[in-house]
């Protein structure tokens, strides 16, 4: 007897969406941050289209919001912050990225993404320098005191 190979049937939602980055940062004092690129990677043996909703598309250019990836291929989707502007730094704003199989309507699956805009990213990499000194020297240190009569020794031990 001849048995077809019959592919999974597909739940709805449940899809697991590749997307590279997870995060975008943008910067205000640096105009070159605010054009990004997502990157949508379709890894199955069947295409894939998608669209990208956003929780405050008033303050993004989303080139391409919609379109198609073939199988085992990827697309890039441009993402421009058109509104740079004091009072929306540390503001988190969401992408969602919804997948589905070319010939359905119904959303296989998504995955969400987080836009935030700083003020200065030198500001910012001087403050993470700052915390990563300040975990390295919290966490390489340990103390041993010993107490003897008459006598105290410390032991420094690294990590």
């Amino acid at each position: 007897m001849h048995q077809q190979k019959r592919q999974p049937e597909l739940v709805e939602g449940n899809l697991p969406v590749f997307v590279f980055p997870t995060e975008l940062i943008f910067y205000a004092d640096d105009q070159s941050t605010h054009k990004q690129v997502l990157t949508l990677y379709n890894p199955y043996e069947f295409a894939l289209k998608f669209k990208v909703l956003c929780t405050t598309p008033n303050k993004y250019v989303v080139a391409d919001a919609a379109g198609a990836v073939k199988p085992q291929c990827c697309v890039d989707i441009v993402i421009r912050h058109r509104d740079v502007q004091s009072c929306h730094y540390g503001v988190k704003d969401k992408f969602r990225l919804q997948v589905s199989e070319q010939s359905q309507r119904k959303a296989l699956g998504r995955k969400e993404v987080v836009a935030i805009l700083l003020p200065s990213a030198k500001e910012q990499q001087k403050e993470e320098e700052e915390k990563r000194i300040k975990e390295h020297l919290t966490e390489s240190f340990f103390f041993e005191q010993s107490f003897q009569p008459g006598l105290i020794t410390m032991a420094i031990l690294r990590t």
